[in-house]
This record gives structure tokens, C-alpha cells and sequence, in this order.
């Protein structure tokens, strides 16, 4: 892709900055095989939830993932809408390194490898498909701004360097540490005028990166991106059947009940549909191509 820059443009009602990601929800057609993969090859910590779903986190924290087995569900398919890929933020580049040998160790292929100047990052698929970044922030400090713009891009990773940062004597890192977590979901859009409509407009999430045809940037708090859309495969799709492997919901998680239910009442007075009956007490909305989006207060 070529160098994007972003336009620091703030959404008529901003959302909280200390929103963040939590939880990707996932429709698998084999639980097992993908707790597999999630726990031996990304390192996650799984656990079984009550309604047999599957979790897996870092260390004590919340979960990043969470799997619901369905054999019979419908196959993912690339070109409608719904995930490209969840994204694992680890905290160090050593710790990228250390993802990186798992990988290596498993045999597990690699799609990409990319320098985004804000970040480093690996890309993978699940054993269903799903798209999957594992990568490590850059210091905000070390962030680029031309005339006010920050500077990102999609560079090749150099992959020895990356390696070279594994101490020598150190036994390998077999589960990602704790502070692991979803630093960004990337999702296929149907179209981008709707749907910044809704994320930006509604949610309040500021645009920050328009520079890449048929993709849109947003984010809280001068964050580089907590969601990214794109129409890249999925332009003028509408989403899979209900059911499908793939995307099921993920979690948009803001500060506190205040700030939650600021976002809430935007929602109403846009006169979008909310389920508000969900175990984890969160409130589902969709966005114009069908992706489930649960806001909760943490």
C-alpha cells in the first residue's frame, strides 16, 4: 500500500479517549482445533466459560478471544462482510520476537510481515480463516508528524532484526505476558460513507487516516486506529448468514457508565436498533454492513 497520512478531523461528539477494544467474539467450525492454535500458537490463556464457549486471555486479564463452536456453521467467506483480521497488541518488540518463534516453532505460516512507522506487526490466519495481526506499538514519541499529519505506512518488517531481539540463553516465551491485549479490530465494510457515519459520526470515534483507497482509520484519544474498514474484498457485500464461521461481536469498551451511556443515548437518537439483554450486560448494535458491535463500561 502506499504512504497514507491522516487527517486529525475530531468526530462532532467525540467519543471517551480512554475507550479501548476488548473482546472478538469468533464462530468456529472446530472449537478444539482452534483452541489449539489460539493457545499453543499465539500463546493465548484459555479458559471455559459456563455456556461452553472457550476464552482465552493474557495471564489474569480479560479475554481477548472468545470461541463458540458450531460444526455445522456455514464456511467463512472472504468477500462478505465481517472480520480481516483482530489484532493482538503485545508490549515490547522482544515480545513480538518471542511471537514470532512460536510461530516458527508450530511451523505456522506467515501471510505478512509490516512496518506501519507507528507499529511492527506479523500477520497469520486462523485454522478458519480469520485473519489475525500480532504486533508491538513504536513510543508515541517516536511517532511521525508531516504538517500536522501522522505518518504511517506499509513498509517490509526486517524479520532478522525482529529475531535478533530473542535473548540467547532465554527459554522461549510459550504464552504471550501479561498486558496482552486487542488493540485494534479490523473489519470488511460494505461501503465507507455509511459507515463512517456510524463509527465516527455516532460512536465519535475521530477519522484518523484516510490516505489508503478503500480504507478508513478511526480511533479515541489520538490512538494511530482502535478499528479499521475497509472494501478492500467485501464492496457492495452485505453479510454472511447468520451463523457463519467467522465474526460473531466485538467489544468496544469505554471508561466508565457515564461515558457509556453518552455513546448509549447517540445510538437511540439515531434510531439504531440495540439489543440490550446480553449475558455480559453489554448492548449490541450494528453497524451498516451487519458487524455486531457490543459497548460496554469497564
Amino acid at each position: 500500500m502506499p504512504m497514507a497520512t491522516s487527517s486529525h478531523r475530531g468526530a462532532p461528539q467525540a467519543i471517551d479517549a480512554r475507550t479501548t477494544m476488548g473482546t472478538v467474539r469468533l464462530i468456529a467450525s472446530d472449537p478444539g482445533r482452534s483452541r489449539s492454535f489460539y493457545e499453543q500458537v499465539l500463546g493465548l490463556w484459555p479458559t471455559e466459560s459456563d455456556d461452553g464457549a472457550i476464552t482465552l486471555g493474557a495471564g489474569e486479564g480479560p479475554a481477548l478471544v472468545e470461541l463458540h463452536g458450531d460444526s455445522a456453521a456455514p464456511g467463512l467467506d472472504p468477500r462478505a462482510t465481517g472480520l480481516f483480521h483482530l489484532a493482538v497488541l503485545v508490549p515490547s518488540r522482544v515480545d513480538l520476537a518471542f511471537a514470532l518463534a512460536r510461530l516458527a516453532d508450530a511451523r505456522w505460516p506467515l501471510d505478512g510481515a509490516s512496518d506501519h512507522l507507528v507499529s511492527e506487526a506479523l500477520y497469520l490466519s486462523d485454522p478458519d480463516g480469520n485473519g489475525i495481526e500480532i504486533y508491538r506499538d513504536r513510543p508515541r514519541q517516536e511517532w511521525r508528524e508531516v504538517d500536522g499529519q501522522l505518518q504511517m505506512a506499509t513498509l517490509p518488517l526486517d524479520l532478522r532484526s525482529l529475531a535478533d531481539e530473542l535473548p540467547p540463553t532465554a527459554s522461549r516465551q510459550t504464552q504471550v505476558p501479561t498486558g496482552t491485549r486487542i488493540g485494534h479490530v479490523h473489519l470488511q465494510v460494505s461501503e465507507l460513507e455509511q459507515t463512517e457515519a456510524f463509527y465516527a459520526g455516532v460512536l465519535g470515534f475521530d477519522v484518523t487516516v484516510r490516505g489508503y483507497p478503500g480504507a478508513l482509520f478511526v480511533s479515541a484519544g489520538g490512538y494511530h486506529h482502535h478499528l479499521g474498514l475497509n472494501t478492500w474484498n467485501s464492496a457492495g457485500s452485505g453479510p454472511p448468514p447468520p451463523g457463519s464461521v467467522g465474526l460473531r461481536s466485538f467489544d468496544v469498551e469505554l471508561p466508565g457508565e457515564a461515558e457509556l451511556q453518552t455513546v448509549l443515548a447517540r445510538i437511540s437518537d439515531a434510531g439504531l436498533p440495540m439489543q440490550d439483554d446480553l449475558p455480559s450486560g453489554g448492548h449490541l448494535v450494528r453497524d451498516p454492513s451487519g458487524n455486531a458491535v457490543v459497548l460496554s463500561a469497564r
